[in-house]
Order: C-alpha cells, then sequence, then structure tokens
C-alpha cells in the first residue's frame, strides 16, 4: 500500500498511555500488586451488570449497547482478595505511594498538579470491574512531550485502578481474575497535536522512555497499553483501544486512516447507487434442505436464518477496507456483539456449503436484484434477529458516514469494532473517597533513561549499545551495586543482559531468576571465589534451583575459582601431555591448548589468568 498524504487527508490523532504502577498495595487497598495463578483461586463469585443513569439523568451509549447483551460475569479471588475487590465494602483513601509516583512521571512530562484530586466513578460495565465502575483522579495537566516533527501537548495525566483480568468467555459469560483489578494505573492523554503514524510512534516512544525512567512503573507484556485517537478531516474520531507494542502503533495509525478512506469511498459509491437498507425477515425456508454445516447446525438446534436486503450495496460489502478486512468484517463485528457466530453475505456466496441456488433463492425471498447484496445470520431465534438488526444498521451508518466508534487493535495492525464512543454521562464523582491535595515539595525528578545510558559510555567505559541495553532494561540497579562491589562494569553488564538472554534461548527458566541470585553471584566475582566463565552455570543452575544461596550452588556445581598454583598445575599437565605439538608449533599450539586447559576447569578458572600461564609455560619449552 502506498503512503498517504496525511496532511492533505487531515490526519489528526492524539495518544492514551496506560501504564501499571510497580507499588507495595492497590489503589484503594492494602492487598498486593502481584499476579496470581488463576488454578489457585480459592472462591469464586459472581455479578450481573446495568447502566445507571449519570447526575442529569443521562445514559452513556456504550454502557447501553453493552447492557443488550445478558451476561454473567465470574470473578476468580484468592488467600490475598479484601472486601475491596470484591465491592463489598467501601475503599480505602488513595495510594500515597501511587500518588506521589504519578507525580514524578508529571514532573518528566513538564505538567501542573491539580490542586485538589478529586476522585471520579467512570461506568464500565463489560465484567471488568466488580462494581460496575472504574475510579480515577485527574493529577496534573497542561504538559508537553517532544518530537522530531514538533512538541506534541499532553492534555491530561490521570490515576486510575487497573480492571479486571480477563481469563476466558464462558457459556454464560466471561470469567475474570481479581489479582489484576486495583493495581495503580496512570493514563496519559496527549493533545490532538499528532500527523503522521511516525510521530505516533516517536511520542509513545518518549512517553513510554520518561515512564521507566522513575523505575517505578511495572514491566512486560500487558503492563502497558497504548490507546489512539485518529481522524481525517472528512471522516470521523476513531478510538483504537489496547495496541500492547510500541511497534504496533504506526501500522494501527496507517490502517486506520485507510479504513476511513475506503469507507468515504464507499458512502460516495452507495449514495451514487441511491443504496438503502431493506428491512431484516426471517429467510430460514430458503435453507430447509442446506448442506451448508453452519446453517444446518443453527437450524438443527432450532435457530433461524435472518435476512436482510442491502439494495445497491452488490460488489461493496466484499470491499476490503483493511488488510484482509472488508465492509462484510465491519457488520460481522457488530453482530458478534448480539451473540451471533457472524455473517455471511451474497457478495462472498456460494460458499461455506451455500449452493447457488439457494443465493438466488434467498435474493428472490427477500426481493433482491442482480446489483443489490443480502447479508444473512443462522442462529437462535432472539440472537438471530438483534445480530441482523445491528449488522443492518452498520450498513445504513456505511451510506452516510464514517462512524465514530471505539474500536479494539488486533495483532497484525487491523482493527476491529468494539462499541460505541463513550460519552461525559458516563462519570460521576466517588463519594467513598475524599479529594486529596497533591503535594510535590519532594518529588525528585529522575535521571532519564536517556542520561543514563551516556553515564554508563562515561562513567564505566560501556559501549554505547551495551550502555543502552543496560540503561533500558529491568536491570540496571543490579548493574550499578555489581560495579559498587567492585565487579568489571562491561562483565556486569554483559551478565545482566547478553548472559540472561543466552540462558532464555537455551530454555534456562530464567524468570526464577530474583535480584539476590543475581548480587550473590556478583558477591562471589567480587570476592574471587567465581571464575567470569562460570557466571553462566551458576546462574543458570539457581534458575533450575531457586531456593538455594549462590555460594551453595556454586560450590555444589565445582564452579568454585581455581587458585593461581592449581590453575598452573593444570596448565603444566596440559602442555605435558601436548609436549610433540609445543616443540613442533610453538605459540602455534596456544589456541588448542587453550580450549582444553578451560574445558580442565569448566568455569572454575578466570580465562585472562590461564591465558598468562599457558603463554608462560609453552615459551619455556620453545
Amino acid at each position: 500500500m502506498s503512503e498517504f498524504d496525511y496532511e492533505e487527508l487531515g490526519l489528526v490523532a492524539g495518544l492514551e498511555i496506560h501504564q501499571q504502577l510497580d507499588t507495595e498495595t492497590k489503589l484503594f487497598c492494602k492487598c498486593p500488586t502481584e499476579l496470581r495463578d488463576p488454578e489457585t483461586a480459592d472462591h469464586r463469585l459472581t455479578r450481573y451488570l446495568h447502566p445507571t443513569r449519570s447526575e442529569l439523568g443521562e445514559l452513556d451509549e456504550a454502557a447501553l449497547e453493552e447492557s443488550q447483551v445478558e451476561r454473567e460475569f465470574e470473578y476468580l479471588a484468592y488467600d490475598s482478595t479484601c472486601l475491596v475487590e470484591e465491592d463489598d465494602e467501601p475503599p480505602r483513601r488513595l495510594s500515597e505511594e501511587a500518588l506521589s509516583v504519578s507525580l514524578e512521571i508529571a514532573k518528566l512530562l513538564d505538567m501542573t498538579p491539580v490542586d485538589q484530586a478529586h476522585v471520579m466513578r467512570k461506568l464500565v460495565i463489560d465484567g471488568s470491574n466488580t462494581s460496575g465502575f472504574q475510579r480515577t483522579a485527574m493529577v496534573a495537566t497542561d504538559g508537553v512531550v517532544e518530537t522530531s516533527e514538533g512538541p506534541v501537548g499532553v492534555e491530561e495525566l490521570m490515576l486510575e485502578e487497573e480492571s479486571a483480568q480477563r481469563v476466558e468467555e464462558t457459556e454464560a459469560g466471561v470469567r475474570y481474575s481479581l489479582d489484576r483489578l486495583g493495581i495503580p494505573l496512570v493514563e496519559i492523554g496527549t493533545a490532538p497535536d499528532i500527523r503522521t503514524p511516525e510521530q505516533a510512534y516517536e511520542a509513545a516512544e518518549r512517553i513510554g522512555m520518561l515512564l521507566r525512567s522513575t523505575g517505578k512503573v511495572k514491566r512486560g507484556l500487558g503492563t502497558i497499553r497504548q490507546d489512539v485517537n485518529v481522524s481525517i478531516a472528512e471522516g470521523a474520531r476513531v478510538e483504537l483501544k489496547g495496541v500492547q507494542r510500541l511497534d504496533d502503533i504506526d501500522d494501527i495509525v496507517r490502517n486506520e486512516v485507510r479504513r476511513q478512506v475506503e469507507l468515504l469511498d464507499v458512502a460516495e459509491e452507495l449514495q451514487a447507487r441511491d443504496a438503502e437498507v431493506g428491512d431484516p425477515r426471517d429467510a430460514s425456508d430458503v435453507f430447509a434442505d442446506t448442506d451448508s454445516g453452519v446453517i444446518r447446525g443453527a437450524l438443527d438446534d432450532g435457530g433461524e436464518v435472518h435476512a436482510v436486503p442491502l439494495f445497491g450495496f452488490d460488489g461493496l460489502v466484499g470491499r476490503e477496507i483493511q488488510p484482509d478486512r472488508r465492509l462484510g468484517t465491519e457488520m460481522s463485528d457488530h453482530a458478534k456483539r448480539h451473540g451471533a457466530g457472524g455473517i455471511f453475505h451474497t457478495d462472498e456466496l456460494p460458499a461455506y456449503g451455500v449452493t447457488e441456488a439457494e443465493v438466488a433463492d434467498l435474493r428472490d425471498a427477500v426481493d433482491a436484484g442482480e446489483d443489490d447484496a443480502v447479508a444473512i445470520v443462522a442462529a437462535d431465534p432472539d440472537v438471530a434477529a438483534g445480530a441482523i438488526e445491528a449488522a443492518a444498521e452498520r450498513a445504513a451508518a456505511a451510506i452516510e458516514v464514517v462512524p465514530e466508534e471505539t474500536r479494539g487493535a488486533n495483532d497484525d495492525g487491523t482493527s476491529r469494532y468494539l462499541r460505541p464512543l463513550p460519552g461525559a454521562a458516563r462519570m460521576y464523582p466517588e463519594t467513598d473517597v475524599p479529594p486529596v491535595a497533591p503535594d510535590v515539595a519532594d518529588v525528585e525528578t529522575p535521571e532519564l533513561l536517556t542520561e543514563k545510558a551516556d553515564r554508563y559510555v562515561e562513567q564505566h567505559g560501556l559501549d554505547s549499545g551495551l550502555a543502552e541495553q543496560v540503561a533500558f532494561g529491568e536491570r540496571w540497579s543490579l548493574f550499578e551495586q555489581a560495579v559498587e562491589m567492585g565487579v568489571d562494569a562491561t562483565l556486569a553488564a554483559g551478565t545482566v543482559e547478553s548472559t540472561v538472554t543466552e540462558l532464555r534461548r537455551d530454555d534456562v527458566p530464567v524468570e526464577n531468576l530474583a535480584d539476590r541470585h543475581y548480587l550473590e553471584t556478583f558477591e562471589l566475582l567480587a570476592d574471587g571465589e567465581l571464575a567470569k566463565e562460570g557466571v553462566g552455570d551458576l546462574l543458570a543452575e539457581l534458575a533450575e534451583n531457586p531456593d538455594q544461596s549462590a555460594a551453595a550452588a556454586a560450590e555444589a556445581a565445582g564452579l568454585g575459582s581455581a587458585g593461581e598454583d592449581e590453575v598452573r598445575e593444570a596448565v603444566v599437565a596440559v602442555v605435558e601431555r601436548n609436549a610433540d605439538q609445543v616443540e613442533t608449533e610453538g605459540m602455534g599450539a596456544f589456541s588448542a591448548l587453550m580450549g582444553e586447559c578451560m574445558g580442565e576447569f569448566r568455569g572454575k578458572a578466570d580465562g585472562d589468568v590461564v591465558s598468562d600461564v599457558l603463554r608462560e609455560e609453552i615459551q619455556k619449552r620453545a
């Protein structure tokens, strides 16, 4: 796909960055912020949620649509789960630690803290919160982040509670885990100052770097999520939620621009054809003897086939608007929201066991001609009726506009329909938590990761690539402690980055390694009780058996550091075993003998020491 002229299209984009904070407790209770294995849940509870009206008596459109699908929400609870998480008692006061970290982030973004932080309730009835709403508070406003294409304003920084973790779909609804619910989360919303996909990526990358510079945010998949708001001049504002990987942001923006451009072309063509959407009707009789597996299965289970004629839509329902996604896919997304598996349409039929004769009969049944299309849903009667109505509404919207909506980001850079855009009607005050006056007096500005990398080059002599790896990695603090112990900086850096990466590639369970394992290993290095060649083997042993100490593991694995006398004795033995080769080749035998010597020690001796002794012994005999 060729790149668009984004300036000509009037691209406007903004970001919402959601980042979990690495605090001791959750935002409104004293429960831990560690995730649990769902298999260890010791009890469960269920909820049915419904929308409530705002203080002005209004119902939020997104919440209203969500409520039209009746579902049971089941929650997995643990021995650490409290009554606040279960929504069986009021929340505690806002976490001071979380507020302090959010103020530190605000300072890095050059933002102005609010005089008072008021906690609000944000209506959410998709089951991700036991209470039916999410608690959130504005902490700071009016910041900026710099990019190579110009500054991007940062409008607000919110401190809010993380949602429950979705575990799986059930027959009755959705199962969630309460371990994630309530983890402190900052939401950073930029101004709509972004004008290209590349600038969106750069702004998100910069904000991510600033967040990690605090050293107080969680790391790993799912701990940071990026939402992107995108519109073009003739299109509509669309919120793209749940971009997990930074590298996907520019593709998400490009594909959304393409989708809106294609939808505008489709609308223009439909208007030229005087297209319209007919009334849905029951078309089950057409498929009474069908061999289509999907339709046959629905009918045999007591279901029905509902159809809607799309006059003037022929060839456009199958029009690709994103890679491998079509207008028909958009209609299918809406049908799925009502419990259907999706839709079939005549731009793709005959297929899926539907015959050409059945397609002709279907057209006749709904009075559709050759220039028209027909969409069908096969499901339980109530589901089929709601799903085909939703698909029809999406088809009708395609004639007029690009709809404003919330969409979910897919892994391939495309997106799918989730729900309408939420409005102000879903926000109202939280009466159980008092306002807080943020105190910035003791908030310090942390060293940026970019500055840290530069310091590692200048202060410790690391090459720039390794310095950046360590500074941007999760174990820079361990590196700094190792250097303070007297461990060589390059060795320490290589250990926390390269060595760990190599072990992971060898399927060593490095996730079992705690900070103490690294620090104890570095202590053995600093005290001369472990050769640098034995570091990888020792960490591998500790990863497999994390309950033991590094000293015990080193002794059990025979990884203690050999003294110079022991080294010389072993080197002499190797040289004497290869006396003929040494006499013939002299120093040319060094490489082969060095490998044999190191094999003798199996990580117990420093390679530099072995090398020096071997050179000396060969020279004696040459």
